[in-house]
């Protein structure tokens, strides 16, 4: 992206009341995402604070305003709006700390403060799914199947180069209806949508509030309850394996049991929920890594894919409905299929 917006956002910044005590020259990157937001951090009389830059028209600040007052009202540690100028597309906001989950885990954390962090997180998420849903967009049957349109053009055919023939299409499409289907039937509640390590701010000191701090939360819907579990138990950036993802499933269906959150009853069946939600996010991400690396020069996602692919396995080995594209995934890694083996 162009810095011809720092002109516009150091105008901005300078025109902010004085009592704030902004320090212009203290102006730094702090972070991007996916998107064409990006971030800095600027000292001010009270400490640091975070400045979002989202261009208009490719971005739009106002979701995030309207979602961080929702996840605010339910008592969540979200950034505070300190200044806006929605029209240019700039946020002032608290800061929540340097160190998401993330960067904790990949420089190596002692399991009874990685325990700790993610007991936070699942109250969290139990907390955020009574927040209010009204006038969000609705993740239902035809947004869920479009999406999994993201992995066969994306992943298939450009990643992969793969050409799928129309029966293995057909095939394909009759597993994804199957999927859509049954995602679309759990209860609706606040999604997230990337409820993730990346995500959640570890706020170990107490001036950047409870843990965790959330963030990247303008794009929520109302949708399937299992779906922001599925993102953080099957988290894209970090591979958790399946008795740590049972244990953290179990640890947030007893307490969203005690909360009166409409999950099942049996946690058998809870569990299969989750990871059919699984399985259509992380079909849907492995199309969104392919776009980010060969539409828009990202190529840092491509190290994930690996992690995302064996999380699409792990579900798809597991259900006979899903044999069609264990097929597909095999033709797709060159998978030899082995003697005996069939469907």
């Amino acid at each position: 992206m162009s810095d011809q917006r720092i002109p516009l956002l150091v105008n901005w910044l300078n025109q902010i009341p004085q009592k704030l005590g902004l320090k212009i020259d203290t102006l730094a990157p702090a972070s991007s995402d996916a998107s064409f937001r990006r971030y800095f951090r600027i000292e001010s009389a009270g400490g640091t604070l975070v400045v979002m830059d989202a261009p208009p028209p490719k971005e739009d600040c106002r979701p995030f305003v309207d979602i961080a007052d929702r996840l605010a009202a339910v008592g969540l540690n979200v950034p505070k709006i300190i200044e806006q100028d929605l029209d240019q597309g700039f946020l002032l906001l608290s800061d929540l700390g340097p160190t998401t989950y993330y960067n904790k885990i990949i420089k190596g954390v002692e399991d009874s403060t990685l325990q700790k962090m993610y007991r936070d997180a699942l109250s969290a998420l139990v907390r955020m799914q009574a927040a209010n849903v009204q006038g969000l967009p609705r993740y239902d049957t035809e947004r869920l199947k479009e999406e999994l349109g993201l992995f066969t053009e994306w992943y298939t055919s450009v990643h992969c180069k793969t050409t799928l023939t129309p029966e293995i299409l057909q095939s394909l499409d009759g597993v994804f209806d199957v999927l859509v289907k049954h995602n679309a039937a759990q209860p609706q509640v606040f999604v997230h949508r990337d409820f993730h390590s990346p995500n959640l701010m570890l706020c170990e000191d107490e001036k950047f509030g409870a843990n965790p701090g959330i963030l990247d939360f303008q794009d929520a819907v109302a949708g399937p309850i299992t779906y922001d579990l599925a993102s953080i138990v099957m988290d894209a950036r970090t591979t958790w394996e399946e008795p740590q993802q049972i244990d953290w499933a179990i640890r947030y269906w007893e307490q969203a049991r005690k909360s009166n959150l409409p999950v099942p009853a049996d946690f058998a069946d809870f569990h299969r929920d989750y990871e059919w939600m699984g399985l259509q996010r992380n079909l849907r991400i492995l199309g969104v890594f392919a776009r980010l690396n060969h539409r828009d020069g990202k190529a840092s996602y491509l190290a994930h894919m690996p992690r995302v692919n064996q999380y699409v396995r792990q579900v798809a080995g597991r259900y006979i409905a899903f044999k069609p594209l264990l097929r597909v995934l095999d033709q797709l890694d060159q998978v030899q299929t082995k003697v005996g083996y069939t469907f």
